[in-house]
């Protein structure tokens, strides 16, 4: 079973690798991006056969490591 997880900041969290994309997209002529928001996808290939005990089991892991939930948010897709 595959699963992929999005990992993105939360609103009001300063992103500034999506600012420096903005501003490079602007210098390159594409003025009409008016923000970015820059973040991970991490896909994984479980033993787990089980779509609801495999989604339980990423979520552990997201919490545990997968991404820092005081500044970020996940969403967890079973493939």
């Amino acid at each position: 079973m595959k699963a992929r997880v999005t990992v993105m900041l939360k609103n009001g969290v300063l992103d500034v690798q999506g600012e420096a994309v903005r501003h490079a997209l602007g210098t390159l002529g594409f003025a009409g991006v008016n923000g970015v928001r820059q973040g991970k996808v991490i896909e994984l290939d479980l033993a787990e056969t089980d779509a609801a005990r495999a989604e339980a089991e990423v979520k552990a892991m997201c919490d545990k490591l997968l991404a820092n939930t005081v500044i970020e948010s996940y969403r967890v897709e079973i493939l």
